[in-house]
């Protein structure tokens, strides 16, 4: 369990666009190659530590005569930044694909103060 230390929590919210092999007969669609895609993505204000972020499916355009294999994570989570990695294997066919992220976490106040 994350246990925050401030009563100031944010929610940052997106919907990205990861790939959309398609158009050009990229390695997702045409099943070779490398079969993993990422997408950084900067918050537009800093956490004042690395938030819990989660990320969902919210298009996903894929092959009918293929077998289904998807994993989607959040990577490398900072303050400032996190990495959506989408991966699939084998004969799996992905057109492309759209994710919803939310991170929460504390940030900053302006009643917040330091000592130096």
């Amino acid at each position: 369990m994350k246990k925050l230390r401030r009563a100031s929590l944010g929610i940052a919210q997106g919907n990205d666009v990861i790939f959309e092999d398609f158009r050009d007969g990229g390695e997702m669609w045409t099943a070779t190659g490398n079969r993993e895609k990422r997408k950084s993505v900067t918050f537009k204000e800093p956490f004042v530590s690395k938030p819990t972020v989660h990320c969902s499916l919210t298009l996903w355009d894929i092959d009918s005569t293929t077998n289904v294999r998807a994993d989607l994570e959040a990577e490398n989570i900072t303050p400032e930044s996190f990495d959506i990695v989408f991966r699939t294997w084998g004969d799996t066919k992905v057109a492309r694909v759209r994710v919803g992220w939310m991170a929460i976490g504390e940030v900053s106040n302006e009643d917040d103060w330091e000592l130096y």
